[in-house]
């Protein structure tokens, strides 16, 4: 069940994590459709027999899908109310620590560092941590800028 802020919470929460998601499972289906969706089919994510010999063992998903599925975990660990749309304004910084193995599991850590009144609405700087089930070290940090409009 998702946190359930309102725009006042997210300015009092500012700077303290306030949801960690349920994990979320990637598979070798999704990175397959996503090489097909972007045009990147290089080995080390599509074809398990090469990958096999890899450093990894095995296939492991895009950066950018482990990206992608920042809109998801978000949704599913927090609720902004009462909002009529959530516009996605970018990213201030990325990093890709540790890959994500096809079959692995991932789960988000959010907090909204920057929070600020934007005209009809708020836009908040979430700071993201997403974990790896089983590593010491995240696959991924990133703070993503949504607007939030009522």
């Amino acid at each position: 069940m998702p946190v359930t802020l309102t725009f006042a919470n997210l300015h009092e929460r500012r700077g303290q994590e306030i949801a960690v998601g349920d994990w979320l499972q990637v598979t070798q289906a999704q990175i397959d459709r996503f090489a097909e969706a972007t045009g990147d089919r290089q080995w080390i994510h599509v074809d398990p027999e090469r990958a096999a010999t890899s450093p990894w063992g095995g296939t492991i998903a895009h950066g950018f899908l482990t990206l992608s599925l920042l809109s998801p975990l978000l949704r599913h660990a927090v609720a902004v109310e009462p909002v009529s749309m959530a516009i996605n304004c970018g990213l201030n910084r990325v990093r890709f620590v540790s890959p994500v193995k096809a079959g692995a599991r991932i789960r988000g850590r959010f907090t909204p560092a920057k929070v600020e009144d934007v005209e009809g609405g708020i836009q908040v700087a979430w700071a993201i941590t997403v974990d790896l089930e089983g590593s010491a070290k995240p696959a991924c940090i990133a703070e993503w800028i949504v607007r939030y409009l009522r």
